[in-house]
């Protein structure tokens, strides 16, 4: 299975992938890349199953025919995270793109992934909204945009920008369950345009005879189920008063505005 690493970094796969083994016999390898890695992995052959969170690039990988059986899993949303000292002012702001021209214009430290993830093309496609191009590696990228690249991972990011007293984009579930080991408040939230969907889609078999269709099925049909999606429902609420996640499956994509 190739995964984004919000789903580790949050702890759910942790919790389910265990699950998944005892009750359906498989034994999962996860490899928990960004969602663009992903995708490239499934596109090479080299996993069976995605479960990812970048609409736009699944899309493409369907219509490749890469993919098959996708499916609707969950969703929360992004959040802009920074320092307590907030130099660009925008605690309490709930417009993401409003948010991002204030930390350009006060040339605040930004960290980005960097790594074509589902967070990284989330965040890109605000800044594109400013007027202000990013691309990933660039050396004309402002001075002020700071890259972790590939590989860094979501929390290893959060991480990054907590040291340096810099503004990040997040998962608000990544955000949640690793809050007591950052020093980074939450500055923006509440964005519709920030919704953060996942889905889980199975390798074609028909364009790689290894890959295991049987099991990445069952995966996909187990992390659907009714007992799993009321699972989701539930992850965090105990201890962080609300739910990481929201199930999806069964909802429409245009009743979350995705695509």
């Amino acid at each position: 299975m190739a995964s984004t690493t919000s789903t580790r970094d949050a702890g759910i796969l942790e919790v389910l992938l265990p699950i998944f083994q005892t009750q359906s016999g498989y034994v999962v390898k996860p490899n928990y890349v960004g969602s663009g890695a992903s995708i490239a992995l499934g596109q090479q052959g080299n996993a069976d199953v995605l479960f990812v969170h970048s609409p736009d690039a699944e899309i493409a990988f369907m219509q490749s025919g890469y993919g098959i059986d996708r499916r609707l899993v969950m969703h929360n949303y992004f959040v802009v995270l920074g320092p307590s000292s907030d130099p660009a002012k925008v605690v309490g702001m709930t417009d993401a793109a409003a948010a991002f021209k204030k930390i350009a214009d006060a040339k605040a430290p930004f960290y980005s992934r960097g790594d074509n993830s589902g967070t990284d093309a989330a965040e890109k496609a605000i800044w594109a909204k400013v007027g202000i191009t990013v691309k990933d590696g660039s050396p004309n990228n402002p001075s002020w945009y700071i890259e972790g690249g590939a590989g860094t991972g979501m929390l290893t990011l959060l991480q990054i920008a907590s040291e340096k007293n810099g503004y990040v984009l997040s998962d608000m579930a990544t955000y949640l369950f690793n809050k007591s080991k950052l020093n980074l408040v939450l500055a923006v939230q509440g964005d519709p345009a920030l919704i953060n969907v996942y889905h889980v889609i199975s390798v074609n078999p028909q364009k790689y005879s290894n890959v295991n269709i049987l099991g990445a099925r069952a995966f996909a049909d187990f992390i659907t189920s009714k007992e799993i999606q009321d699972f989701i429902g539930s992850y965090g609420v105990a201890q962080y008063g609300q739910s990481l996640f929201v199930p999806d499956f069964g909802k429409t994509e245009a009743s979350l505005g995705t695509k």
